[in-house]
């Protein structure tokens, strides 16, 4: 059967079919069972008729949390609870079910964790705090324009707050620049460069990369109908990143969750709020 199984029920169940050491990290210091964070995609037709039948039901659990190994207290409340990944339990044997893997840099980036219990993760970990989360979507646009051809610069190692991250340069789209992968090639040509200490946030439909060097802040705003071809070398003061840390009340609490600000020394920005053709080219 294909189908998810919870956290807490892959050791046990490992250990119970032929693997005495559980779930356990393979050669390449990773669990060799992929993960995943429960997005599921069902065929309706298939999908009603299964409801028809089973009136919506799904087998139930309970999964007590403890305070401690004695088992003797709750940690919170114990509920009766039940899995949407269990779905396929109640499907026929021939029922196609299958599932797709993706880097987590894609995918997955959940933000749940405070600074302080943040710094407490083991070096290695994901820490899931407001400091890695942002850090993540960098990552990901970062090399989602390395895979569209452009020349991204390696991240940096820092510290916030505790956490060693990795800082990419800080590159942001609106969803109207480009959803699809090939929606975003489309827009870069020839050959484009963005340094480590750059930041480039792109508010616009018609956004073309042309043979761009940036080194610095770049901002661009335009509104439908305005076609922007942005090319040349680019370079300035940009935006710093300043590092503040979670104790310190000058501060407000979202900056201190983050664990630093951005310093906006110097930026190239450009609006075009009529329709039309334009090039930036310094």
């Amino acid at each position: 059967m294909v189908i998810n199984v919870e956290y807490n029920q892959l050791d046990p169940l490992l250990r119970a079919t032929g693997h005495p050491d559980g779930d356990v990290n393979c050669e390449t210091g990773y669990s060799p069972f992929p993960g995943n964070i429960n997005q599921l995609i069902l065929e309706l037709g298939p999908y009603i008729k299964e409801l028809t039948k089973t009136g919506g039901a799904i087998k139930e659990f309970v999964n007590p949390k403890y305070k401690d190994a004695s088992k003797t207290s709750f940690k919170s409340s114990t509920r009766l609870e039940c899995m949407m990944q269990d779905y396929p339990k109640t499907l026929a044997p021939s029922a196609r079910v299958g599932f797709t893997v993706m880097d987590t840099w894609l995918a997955y980036a959940p933000v749940k964790n405070n600074p302080e219990d943040a710094a407490k993760v083991p070096k290695g970990n994901p820490y899931h705090s407001a400091t890695s989360g942002e850090m993540a979507i960098y990552c990901a646009n970062s090399l989602i324009l390395k895979k569209a051809g452009v020349q991204v610069e390696d991240p940096v190692q820092q510290v916030f707050n505790g956490q060693e991250v990795e800082v990419w340069p800080r590159i942001t789209w609106k969803p109207k620049w480009g959803i699809t992968f090939a929606e975003i090639k489309s827009k870069v040509s020839g050959s484009c460069s963005i340094s480590q200490r750059s930041t480039m946030a792109l508010k616009g439909r018609d956004i073309f990369l042309e043979n761009l060097t940036l080194d610095g802040a770049l901002i661009i705003n335009s509104i439908d109908g305005a076609e922007v071809k942005v090319g040349g070398s680019i370079k300035n003061k940009g935006w710093l990143i300043e590092r503040i840390d979670y104790k310190d009340t000058a501060f407000p609490e979202e900056l201190r969750t983050r664990g630093f600000r951005m310093e906006k020394k110097e930026q190239l920005e450009e609006t075009y709020s009529q329709p039309g053709k334009y090039t930036l080219k310094p």
